[in-house]
């Protein structure tokens, strides 16, 4: 077992975090205030990342992207979750499964999402079916060689700021005595008649990034739009649902990491009884907690990204993986606002921040629970008769 990272990987690990620093943590607290990230600095931001070598860093080479594999984007996606989420995904990373785009589709979504002249959304999650997806109640019905979309979709991030949305809506049903939904997956350009974007409310964390419903009334799309193979729209998006579950598993790490570095400078510094906080045992037992999950968290992230490199990824560690990091990194903000005591919750200090931002990791790209369930259900099923 060698633990240690390639210089390929030490580099791209480097690199991110100066840019990180550099380019994306000034920005922070303007952001904070204002709940927006400018149009100019989102762009400049994106002329900076394609500079960097970071941008669409998940995409094959062969259409422009840098081709990092699993292990790399851990890396990647573990700085990036050192800043704000807002400005993390100005260095964009489009949907994996953009991928699947075939014929004129390539010229017309794949690559130009790769170059950063487009920008893409993930559209899956309805009022009625969040962690349960399979539910989704969108419609396509065929129509000739059309397809006519009417359903809504919410918490749909950045659907404020991207060109198109990538819509899963139900296209039909199996035969049989139990029938179940066929899905398919469908490019659906903003402008497209019938297809609407709000934002919906101000939400309590990560401000600056925000969340959308999409609406769509009698909406007709060519035949040309369907993304993959009809009916089987699931089999596309697990590889952005696998992808996004290791990326937040990273994501958690590194904002745990800065959390960490923040309370032990604080513990060090601050002093209670003639002595810093940090010799006094109840502090010092936190930041070793702090330090002791962060390790296993950031251990398991990269036995996953691992594993998934060498075909061996399995939906239960995943599961393991985003669930551990993002109950971690709740733990650790919730320490370092009782280290840093009352200014932990004051708004002149970056902790509180870090505290609300952290909830809903444990919520978006499948919930605690579901990561539970999943783990539960690999584990049990060859006791099953």
């Amino acid at each position: 077992m060698n633990f240690e990272l390639t210089s390929q990987q030490a580099l791209i690990a480097e690199t991110a975090r100066r840019f990180v620093a550099t380019h994306l943590m000034p920005h922070e607290e303007n952001i904070e205030r204002s709940g927006e990230v400018p149009d100019e600095l989102r762009l400049e931001l994106k002329d900076l990342a394609r500079e960097a070598g970071l941008y669409a860093a998940n995409m094959p080479e062969a259409v422009g992207g840098a081709g990092l594999n699993n292990i790399e984007l851990a890396l990647l996606e573990r700085e990036l979750g050192r800043v704000s989420l807002s400005l993390a995904s100005c260095v964009l990373r489009p949907a994996p499964i953009l991928k699947a785009c075939a014929g004129e589709q390539i010229e017309r979504y794949l690559k130009p999402t790769v170059r950063g002249d487009r920008v893409d959304c993930f559209a899956l999650t309805e009022p009625g079916a969040g962690s349960d997806a399979n539910n989704i109640s969108t419609q396509a019905t065929a129509d000739g060689d059309d397809f006519i979309l009417n359903g809504s979709k919410h918490f749909i991030s950045h659907a404020d700021v991207a060109d198109f949305a990538i819509v899963f809506a139900v296209s039909g049903m199996t035969d049989g005595p139990r029938p179940r939904k066929l899905i398919t997956s469908f490019l659906v350009d903003k402008g497209t008649p019938g297809f609407e974007v709000r934002r919906m409310g101000r939400a309590v964390g990560n401000r600056g990034y925000h969340q959308c419903e999409l609406f769509f009334t009698d909406c007709r799309l060519p035949g040309s739009q369907v993304l993959g193979e009809m009916h089987r729209g699931f089999d596309v998006a697990k590889e952005w649902l696998f992808a996004s579950r290791l990326a937040i598993a990273a994501n958690c790490v590194g904002r745990s990491e800065r959390i960490l570095e923040m309370a032990l400078e604080w513990a060090a510094t601050r002093k209670t009884f003639g002595k810093p906080i940090a010799e006094h045992q109840g502090i010092g037992f936190k930041l070793a907690d702090m330090a002791t999950e962060i390790e296993a968290a950031r251990l398991l992230m990269l036995q996953c990204a691992w594993k998934m490199d060498r075909g061996e990824g399995s939906e239960a560690l995943l599961g393991m993986a985003k669930m551990y990091g993002s109950e971690t990194l709740g733990r650790v903000a919730d320490h370092a606002v009782q280290i840093f005591g009352g200014m932990g919750v004051m708004q002149e200090m970056p902790i509180e921040r870090f505290w609300r931002d952290a909830r809903v990791e444990r919520i978006w790209d499948g919930t605690s629970e579901i990561q539970r369930h999943m783990i539960a259900r690999e584990l049990t099923r060859p006791y099953k008769q």
